[in-house]
């Protein structure tokens, strides 16, 4: 491994600093030309607001369409490590590729439907436990008590710490002989575990790792909602006699539910293409057992040289989200109240 010095840091922020200018110099001709063309030459009315929203979809269209139509060129290719230059377009090596995606194995044994299934398992789980230790710690820190700006901040550090240290540092804790995690059973009495080398324990350890980095921010998101709701609410709910467990049920979770819809659906797309905590911990093994969709896709695009069935692949996974999303905005209605 490349020891980190004062060159290569000097190095990296003076190519930070060389981009930022382009892109600096970049806005400002665009914002001239527009101001030229907008304003001067065709009088528009508009020329202020469309000025200011022309930087935004000039990124949007770089960062993210250009990029997307991009990948499903290549997904209609047969590019790979023999074909890097010198591939082929066509619908024929499309179909190919999207039938290849679920009637073969994506990578050496595992197959895209067992990917698929351990998605979704580390998915739920995921977000189940982010959600619900969430709402319990933002229901705790909404009430009155001492030192609550400390105990906010000391459960907001998981969040705070770069994934990747937080993971490689759970990794050492994982550790069959050393690790905090096997120290503390053999105190209790009980057998050590061999989370890094068993494919069943390995996939509890990453999911644990998981919980303890997604806590964090669903805690901040619903004590942000906790506190918005009026306490006239609450106020009529026990005028009314109504229990803690119904205020609970029947005021807090229904006035929660526009924040709780959008931040529930980022922790799924998030925890769905989660690669950091899984690959810097397990890298998918033992025997590919923690391997989920995304850090199979990296395997196959990176390790297996399959440009054109990665693509093809990762249009599928945007494709299973794009389908959820869609499904589970129609059932809670969570964003009903921005359509009226």
């Amino acid at each position: 491994m490349i020891p980190l010095t004062w060159d290569i840091v000097s190095h990296g922020l003076a190519e930070s600093g060389r981009f930022l200018a382009i892109a600096v110099t970049g806005v400002v001709i665009l914002e001239g030309l527009a101001y030229i063309v907008l304003h001067r030459l065709l009088k528009y009315k508009y020329a202020l607001p469309a000025m200011l929203i022309i930087p935004a979809f000039v990124a949007v269209m770089a960062l993210i369409i250009y990029p997307f139509g991009f990948n499903m060129y290549l997904a209609f290719s047969n590019m790979s490590m023999y074909r890097f230059k010198e591939f082929s377009v066509g619908l024929s090596y499309g179909l190919q590729n999207f039938l290849d995606v679920f009637r073969h194995p994506v990578l050496q044994n595992v197959t895209f439907f067992q990917l698929l299934w351990r998605t979704v398992c580390w998915t739920t789980v995921n977000v189940f436990f982010h959600v619900l230790g969430g709402l319990f710690l933002a229901i705790l820190l909404n009430r009155p008590m001492r030192g609550k700006a400390v105990y906010r901040t000391l459960l907001v550090v998981p969040w705070a710490i770069p994934q990747v240290i937080a993971a490689l540092a759970w990794k050492g804790e994982f550790h069959y002989q050393y690790g905090f995690a096997n120290i503390m059973l053999q105190r209790l009495g009980l057998a050590p575990i061999r989370w890094l080398s068993d494919p069943r324990w390995a996939f509890i350890a990453v999911i644990l790792v998981n919980i303890w980095l997604g806590i964090p921010f669903m805690m901040v998101i619903i004590l942000g909602g906790l506190q918005s709701i009026s306490s006239e609410y609450y106020d009529a709910a026990q005028i009314d006699g109504a229990s803690g467990w119904q205020q609970f049920r029947s005021v807090t979770m229904p006035l929660l539910q526009p924040v709780l819809t959008p931040a529930v659906i980022l922790g799924i797309v998030w925890t769905f293409n989660n690669f950091n905590v899984i690959y810097l911990i397990t890298k998918g093994g033992p025997m590919e057992g923690t391997d989920i969709l995304v850090t199979s896709l990296y395997k196959a695009v990176f390790e297996f040289y399959r440009y054109g069935f990665g693509a093809a692949y990762a249009a599928v996974i945007f494709i299973i989200l794009l389908v959820f999303a869609a499904i589970y905005l129609r059932v809670t209605g969570g964003f009903k109240g921005a359509w009226e």
